[in-house]
C-alpha cells in the first residue's frame, strides 16, 4: 500500500532541533553495534536523584496523588517555589507569579509564544542553548545575536548589547551559568545590563537552571541583583541541581499577567505536570541540601581534570568555566569545521561531543564537552582524543 503524504505547515521549517539528542542517538547506534562510546554530548547529571526526593514521589503515588492539578501547578509547590526564590535570590514573590511545567523548556517556549509578535526582536547570546532561537524563529520573531567572547570568559561586551538594542527589541535572553560555554555573569555585568535596560520596554528572560553549579565565586543572579525583577522572567527547575532530568519539572517566575498567559498555553498543550513529580519537587526544594553540594563538589573536581587534560592536547585551548558542567574548548587551530571534527571524534575515537557551531555562528571552531560523567571516563576520553587528534587531517577549507 502506497503511503499517503500530507503537506506540513511551513512554520515547521523554522523550528530547529537540539544537537545533543541527535548526537546521542548516533552514539547509541554505535554502541548497539558493539562500539565503546564515552558520552560527553548530553547535558544531564550522571548522579541518582537523592533518596529523600524519590521517597516523596513513592509516598505520593501510594497516596494516589495521580490526578490532574491546576495547570500552573499545585498551590503547595508554587508556595515552596516562591519561598525558594526568596531564599536564593532575595526577591519576594507570590505563588501567583509561579508557573510549573514538565521541564523548563515548555516554560521558555510558552513565555516566548505569549510575548512575541512577528518581527519583534529577541537578543540572544551567541553561542546559546538552541531552544531560544528555535522558538523565536518559529513564532516569526527575529533573533539578534549577541557575541560571547572567549577573551572575556564567554561574556558579552556591554557596548555590544547597547548596539543590539533597537525600538523593536522585546526580550533579552540571559543564561548564567551558561550552556554551552560554562560562562557566568558577574555582579558588575548585571549592574551594567540593568543600567542599559532601565527605562526601556524590554523583558529579560533570565535562565538560571544551572544556578547551583557555580564554582569559583558565589552565583550572581540577574533576577536577584538587577533591581528589575518586575521586568524579568526567571527560569529554573529541578533537573540539574537534583539530578531530575527525566522527572521533567521546571518553573518560571514572572509578573502575574504574563503568568496567566503562560498558564493558558500550558493548559492548552500539556494540561499540567504529574502530581507525584510536583510532590517530589517539594521534597527537593525543602529537604537536605547535602546531595546538591556533593554533586557540585564532584563536578568541580571533574572540571579541573578535564580542562587541564584538554590544554595538554596540541592545538586545543580551553578556558576554565565558572559554572554549569560544560567546557567549550577552542579547536580552531586543528580545524575550524567543528562539526567535522566532532563527527571524527565519535567515529574514530568513540568520544561523543558536540560541534560548537550547533549553538550559533559564534560557536564555530569550538567543541562542547559535558563533564557529567565519571573521572575514569574523562581520563579515557582525553587519552582517546589526544591519540585520534594526532592522526586527524583537517578539512581543505
Amino acid at each position: 500500500m502506497q503511503a499517503t503524504t500530507f503537506p506540513l505547515a511551513r512554520s515547521l521549517q523554522r523550528l530547529g532541533t537540539e544537537s545533543a539528542f541527535v548526537v546521542l542517538a548516533r552514539a547509541k547506534e554505535l554502541e548497539a553495534q558493539g562500539r565503546s562510546i564515552i558520552h560527553l554530548e548530553i547535558g544531564e547529571p550522571d548522579f541518582d536523584t537523592p533518596e529523600h526526593v524519590k521517597e516523596a514521589a513513592i509516598a505520593s503515588l501510594r497516596a494516589n496523588r495521580t490526578h490532574y492539578t491546576p495547570a500552573a501547578g499545585t498551590t503547595e509547590l508554587r508556595t515552596e517555589i516562591a519561598r525558594y526564590v526568596e531564599r536564593t535570590r532575595g526577591v519576594a514573590v507570590t505563588p501567583q507569579m509561579v508557573v510549573v511545567a514538565p521541564g523548563a523548556k515548555p516554560v521558555i517556549a510558552a513565555m516566548l509564544m505569549a510575548l512575541l509578535d512577528p518581527q519583534d526582536e529577541v537578543i540572544i547570546p551567541d553561542p546559546a542553548y538552541p531552544a531560544y532561537r528555535s522558538i523565536v524563529t518559529y513564532v516569526g520573531a527575529v533573533p539578534v545575536s549577541l557575541p560571547l567572547l572567549e577573551s572575556r570568559d564567554f561574556r558579552f561586551e556591554l557596548e555590544a548589547l547597547e548596539e543590539a538594542l533597537t525600538p523593536r527589541t522585546k526580550v533579552l535572553v540571559l543564561n548564567s551559568p551558561h550552556n554551552p560555554t560554562g560562562g557566568i555573569l558577574t555582579p558588575e555585568d548585571i549592574a551594567g545590563i540593568a543600567r542599559l535596560l532601565r527605562g526601556r520596554d524590554v523583558l529579560v528572560l533570565s535562565d538560571e537552571i544551572y544556578s547551583r553549579h557555580a564554582y569559583d565565586r558565589p552565583f550572581a543572579s540577574y533576577y536577584g541583583l538587577s533591581g528589575l525583577a518586575e521586568r524579568t522572567i526567571l527560569i529554573d527547575g529541578c533537573s540539574k541541581a537534583w539530578a531530575m532530568t527525566g522527572w521533567r519539572l521546571g518553573f518560571g517566575v514572572m509578573p502575574e499577567p504574563i503568568a496567566q498567559a503562560v498558564t493558558a498555553l500550558i493548559l492548552n498543550t500539556v494540561s499540567c505536570t504529574a502530581t507525584f513529580v510536583q510532590d517530589a519537587a517539594i521534597a527537593a526544594l525543602t529537604g537536605p541540601d547535602e546531595p546538591v553540594q556533593a554533586m557540585r563538589d564532584e563536578f568541580l573536581r571533574r572540571r579541573n581534570l578535564l580542562v587541564a587534560g584538554l590544554n595538554e592536547i596540541p592545538g586545543v585551548s580551553c578556558r576554565l568555566p565558572g559554572g554549569a558542567f560544560y567546557v567549550f574548548p577552542n579547536v580552531s587551530a586543528i580545524d575550524r569545521d567543528d562539526l567535522r571534527l566532532a563527527a571524527y571524534l565519535l567515529d574514530e575515537a568513540g568520544v561523543a561531543v558536540l560541534g560548537g557551531s550547533t549553538f550559533g555562528p559564534h560557536g564555530k571552531g569550538y567543541l562542547r564537552l559535558s563533564y557529567a560523567t565519571s573521572e575514569d571516563n574523562l581520563r579515557e576520553a582525553l587519552a582517546r582524543m589526544k591519540s585520534a587528534l594526532a592522526r586527524y587531517e583537517p578539512s581543505a577549507g
